[in-house]
């Protein structure tokens, strides 16, 4: 069972509000270069289509900075109200100053403290990004990340360490490092006068223990909301698992205000891919309720039939095919629990657990289909009309007709 969620500040960016009792927030980032307006302003809607509640874009250059308040205004233009966050490293103060219109549109700032400069100019140019926030009533993210640390600070905690009696062991130091950097930027910005209601806090890396353990740490030690993600998790099923991995530990402690799944994206796939998955780990920790969950068996020599195979992909399809309208016109839509089993052995009794189940037996079993509905026996189906009926009494369910 879940803890009670930390009640963590709320900061709003742009409509939609991170933190303090608000559902954890799904986010993404584009891949697009952001000079190219149209691919990335399609790229934003693919992901703000799929559930991304906040978009992040790169913003390293000219080009880019010039770009963005025409991505704004094409995405304005046809309603799509998504909060847009720029991804800022090395030259952020010279783009927000440079360019006010990219200041303006954005939504959010994302700063890096490990790339905002080296020695003297760092304060100096992390200064001016956070006097911009304060000037466009803008929150920040405080991004650190593990892989561009700040050496000045980790250089000087190493030492420190290998000074004492009984050392750490340098990945802790690293750990207590990533932590310290978050903090200390906290306070400089609150020093430059940035309110503290508009500060997010991530500690991203890309070990699971190491980040688990910064997270947990960090949660410990303030009440800004924080920005989970598990930074280069990989692609395909590694990077899908470690996050999962990951973002599950800490959102079973009921730490972490919103979340982004980072894959490395096969040639050609769908960006929106870590949308889906953000939104799956939410579900299935049972944090939010997105769209109807299906539980289905994986099959084994028992199933001597794949038609509950095709039955949960059509099921899911469909669904996906009617989502817009059915989210909006069924009420329990997306919090029903659907089960398409095919085995013997647990397949009667997950189709009963399920608010509305059907048992496909194998072609060596017992013929008929039962559909159980609330565990209880609700009707028998044909063989050759499956899909048509087993759908014709779901919709039924949805409006509340049994």
């Amino acid at each position: 069972m879940l803890q009670q969620r930390k009640k963590t500040l709320a900061v709003m960016v742009g409509d939609v509000q991170v933190g303090w009792g608000a559902p954890v927030v799904v986010q993404s980032m584009t891949n697009t270069p952001t000079k190219d307006v149209f691919a990335t302003t399609m790229q934003i809607k693919e992901l703000a289509m799929a559930g991304s509640e906040i978009v992040r874009i790169t913003v390293n250059d000219d080009a880019a900075a010039e770009a963005v308040p025409k991505i704004v205004k094409n995405l304005r233009d046809v309603w799509v109200m998504v909060p847009i966050v720029g991804d800022f490293h090395y030259n952020g103060h010279i783009l927000l100053n440079k360019f006010p219109e990219l200041a303006a549109n954005l939504d959010k700032y994302r700063i890096n403290p490990g790339n905002v400069g080296k020695w003297e100019k760092r304060d100096d140019n992390f200064r001016q990004i956070i006097e911009c926030a304060i000037k466009y009533n803008t929150p920040v993210r405080i991004g650190i990340n593990g892989g561009s640390l700040d050496d000045d600070l980790l250089s000087a905690n190493m030492e420190a360490n290998a000074q004492l009696d009984t050392p750490k062991e340098a990945g802790q130091v690293f750990i207590d490092s990533m932590v310290e950097s978050a903090l200390l930027s906290v306070e400089k910005a609150l020093e430059y006068g940035m309110p503290e209601n508009m500060m997010t806090i991530s500690v991203k890396m890309s070990d699971i223990q190491d980040m688990v353990q910064c997270y947990t740490m960090l949660s410990e030690k303030t009440n800004l909301p924080l920005h989970l993600g598990l930074t280069e998790a990989g692609w395909s099923t590694k990077g899908i698992v470690s996050s999962s991995i990951a973002l599950g530990l800490l959102l079973q402690q009921w730490i972490g205000d919103t979340i982004r799944v980072s894959i490395t994206p096969e040639p050609g796939a769908k960006r929106s891919l870590e949308v889906e998955v953000c939104k799956n780990i939410l579900q299935t920790i049972g944090i939010r309720s997105f769209q109807p969950l299906i539980t289905s068996c994986p099959g084994c020599g028992r199933t001597s039939s794949d038609t509950f195979q095709v039955l949960s992909k059509q099921i899911g399809d469909e669904i996906a095919e009617k989502y817009d309208e059915w989210k909006d016109k069924y009420k329990d839509f997306t919090t029903t629990n659907i089960a398409v089993m095919g085995c013997i052995v647990n397949g009667p009794g997950e189709a009963r657990n399920a608010d509305i189940g059907i048992f496909l037996p194998g072609d060596g079993e017992n013929p008929t289909i039962p559909v159980y509905v609330r565990g209880k026996s609700y009707k028998n189906l044909k063989w050759n009309k499956v899909f048509e009926e087993f759908m014709a009494i779901l919709i039924d369910y949805f409006e509340g007709n049994i």
